[in-house]
Formats: C-alpha cells, sequence, structure tokens
C-alpha cells in the first residue's frame, strides 16, 4: 500500500541534510501519531514546487486531498483528525502551556539558536540559494552572516542562558510534557536539531541532561 501522506522538508545541498525546526516538528508529530509520510526535499528558492499550498514556505503536509501548512496549524490537523491515536495537546491545560511553549521556542529560543547557526547554513546550502538566504536572514537579524560569524563568542552566552529553564525541568522530569513526550517536546527538540545539525561546532557541548532527553525522544519514535 502506498503512502498517501507527503512532507516537503527543507534540504541542504546534501539533500540527506533535512535542518528546518518547523519540519522536525511535524516529523516527530506524525511518529507520535503513529502516521506513516514520505518526505520530498525542498530548498529555498524552490517556491513553484509549493505553490499549490497558496504560501512559500515548508512545512507542507500533503494527506490525500488535505494541504496543511505551518508546523502548529499541521499539528491541530493531526490531533483532530487522527484522534484515536496518542494526543499531542493532552487536555485543555497542557494544550494552553504548549502554546506558552511554541512562543517562548520562536520568541526567544530559535533567535539564539539564529546567531550561532546562519554562518554553518549558509555554508551548506546550494550556491543557487544563498543569494536569497542572505538578503531575507541579514534582513531578520540586522547584520551580515560574516558578522554574525565574527561576534559568536558574544552570542554563546546568551544562548546557554536562554537554556537554563530547560535545563532545569529536564533535571526533574523525563520530558517537558511530563513522564511521555508531546508536541511541546516536538518544539522545543526541533529548534535545538536545528542547531545540532547546522552549527559548525559542537552546539550542545557540556549539556548532557539537554542531549539526553532529544536522544529519548528519537529512541521513543524509532527515529
Amino acid at each position: 500500500m502506498s503512502v498517501k501522506r507527503k512532507l516537503y522538508d527543507l534540504a541542504g545541498a546534501d539533500e540527506r541534510v533535512r535542518f528546518s525546526p518547523y519540519c522536525w516538528r511535524v516529523k516527530l508529530a506524525l511518529a507520535h501519531k503513529n502516521l506513516p509520510y514520505e518526505t520530498l526535499p525542498w530548498h529555498f528558492t524552490e517556491k513553484e514546487k509549493i505553490a499549490f499550498s497558496g504560501q512559500g514556505k515548508v512545512p507542507v503536509l500533503v494527506d490525500g486531498k488535505k494541504v496543511i501548512f505551518d508546523s502548529y496549524d499541521i499539528a491541530e490537523y493531526l490531533e483532530e483528525t487522527y484522534g484515536n491515536e496518542p494526543s499531542l495537546f493532552g487536555d485543555a491545560a497542557q494544550a494552553a502551556l504548549t502554546r506558552f511553549v511554541k512562543h517562548w521556542a520562536e520568541d526567544t529560543l530559535h533567535p539564539a539558536i539564529g546567531r550561532l547557526v546562519l554562518p554553518g547554513i549558509f555554508a551548506m546550502i546550494r550556491p543557487r540559494d544563498q543569494g536569497y538566504f542572505r538578503e531575507t536572514r541579514e534582513a531578520m537579524y540586522g547584520m551580515t552572516i560574516e558578522e554574525l560569524a565574527a561576534r559568536r563568542a558574544e552570542f554563546e552566552p546568551v544562548f546557554r542562558a536562554v537554556l537554563k529553564p530547560l535545563r532545569r525541568t529536564l533535571e526533574m522530569q523525563p520530558f517537558l510534557a511530563g513522564p511521555g513526550p508531546a508536541f511541546a517536546d516536538h518544539i522545543v527538540f526541533g529548534a535545538l536539531q536545528w542547531g545540532r545539525l547546522t552549527c559548525p561546532f559542537a552546539l550542545l557541548e557540556g549539556e548532557g541532561v539537554i542531549e539526553g532527553w532529544m536522544e529519548r525522544l528519537l529512541e521513543t519514535y524509532g527515529i
């Protein structure tokens, strides 16, 4: 039986390297729901490949005749459509806390990681994508990719400070959602996996508690 679900997944010049934090959220969510899927590699300037979704960014999930984009919208779709599978959000209180985790990750964790990884991403994507990446990311961060690389020593302590509440939580429980993982874990994992796969140095060196949690997640889902 063919797999009907297809996920457009951001890739580097080496298409085996899939580094989008948002795509990683969706891949873990699909695994959590026990839903088979296949990925289709996508690059930054291949807007025409996902034009059918009505926008120009991944992840894009095609589930039969249904097309969904935005990682959180995809998770909510999976939760509603596949309600008999394990829940991504739990009860109303857990769902509310998951929204907090989403905003913390996107507003605080992602910028702290991005300042460290953009030079590495620039080096690992296709040359034809580098102009687009430079223009959009330099506008986003307010400095050139070369400036970001030169200021690494300044940005590393900021990133470590941002990790503190995550580290302290995981010292007390195996997953952010408690005894088992849920979409809150997927959100934060996606951000850190983005960093691990693209950073030109060991981003999580000395962060054994966090790395242990990441490996537990991958083992739980058999990834």
